[in-house]
């Protein structure tokens, strides 16, 4: 997917602002676009996980399509509507967080959502099945943010992971950019335009995954993860809410297993955890076999995004 700056966000008590979601260093730009280049490959070592265990869980084998729960949602305006609303709206925040995103769950227990982007593009339309696998072993709930350009090269794939009951299919966005009203970058990828370019991010991949699942998304995430807080009261509108993130557990893709590891160490009672599942040859379905286990040792618990938020 996105780079995310190839840092996590540490947990600090007395609220300061987190140097590695807020700073990127200069230095490492060039291993940041992994999530959806050629370029970010990662070059670790290839690690061995260990063996399942003997009661795996398995893949669907014929995935029948989800059924609508819940109220039907709301009309979504048209892109005009949006543009009269927001067009001459001037932003007031931009990054990884802004008001009305979600990096953290309510509560205090010692619950964390995992999430997973899948990009697309060159170089990013892969499936890690390995990760996806592993999940289903430990019976381990996962929100899964899917961009348009990965759908078209993984229908079947996507079928599969949305009849699951343990997965969420969430919006990663039309074309993948940063979701702006006024064309800032994040990374070098320019962001959209205006307001129209926002609402045209979200509800192109919206209308396919709608029309796939039997039901909109719940859950925004753009490419790189930056938005204005303009943009993130659009993704409201829309119906969907922006998430964010609050542990960075593979750097874009770029983290071998030993510091996906170490970047898991950062969950805390209420983190949303960002990984990549587009990437199946970097660390991370290495590295996520090795956290999980010893997070729930600790006694944490998984949730979908949208699990959590109803609970």
């Amino acid at each position: 997917m996105n780079p995310h700056g190839g840092w996590r966000r540490a947990d600090v008590e007395d609220g300061a602002m987190d140097v590695g979601r807020r700073v990127v260093l200069a230095a490492a730009l060039g291993g940041l676009l992994a999530g959806c280049s050629d370029a970010g490959k990662s070059t670790a070592p290839t690690t061995t996980a260990p063996p399942a265990p003997a009661a795996a869980r398995p893949a669907p084998s014929e995935p029948t399509p989800p059924q609508p729960s819940g109220p039907p949602p709301a009309a979504v305006p048209t892109r005009e509507q949006i543009v009269a609303r927001y067009g001459r709206q001037v932003p007031t925040s931009w990054g990884l967080e802004v008001p009305g995103s979600l990096s953290r769950l309510p509560g205090t227990r010692k619950v964390a959502a995992l999430t997973f982007d899948a990009c697309g593009g060159k170089g990013g339309s892969e499936y890690d099945r390995a990760l996806i696998d592993f999940l289903r072993e430990r019976s381990v709930p996962a929100t899964l943010f899917v961009n348009s350009r990965w759908v078209d090269e993984n229908l079947p794939t996507l079928r599969q992971l949305a009849a699951d009951p343990l997965f969420e299919i969430a919006n990663h966005g039309t074309r993948h950019l940063p979701l702006s009203v006024s064309g800032r970058a994040a990374y070098g990828i320019p962001g959209t335009r205006d307001a129209g370019e926002v609402y045209d991010e979200i509800t192109g991949n919206r209308a396919k995954l709608t029309e796939l699942l039997g039901r909109p998304p719940r859950f925004f995430r753009s490419g790189t993860a930056y938005c204005d807080d303009v943009a993130a009261r659009i993704v409201t509108d829309v119906g969907e809410r922006f998430a964010s993130f609050h542990v960075n557990a593979d750097g874009g893709a770029t983290f071998t297993p030993e510091q996906v590891r170490k970047a898991m160490r950062d969950v805390r009672p209420g983190s949303v955890v960002i990984g990549h599942m587009n990437h199946p040859r970097g660390g991370t379905a290495a590295g996520i076999r090795l956290a999980v286990p010893e997070l729930l040792q600790q006694g944490y618990t998984f949730v979908r995004l949208s699990d959590a938020l109803e609970s």
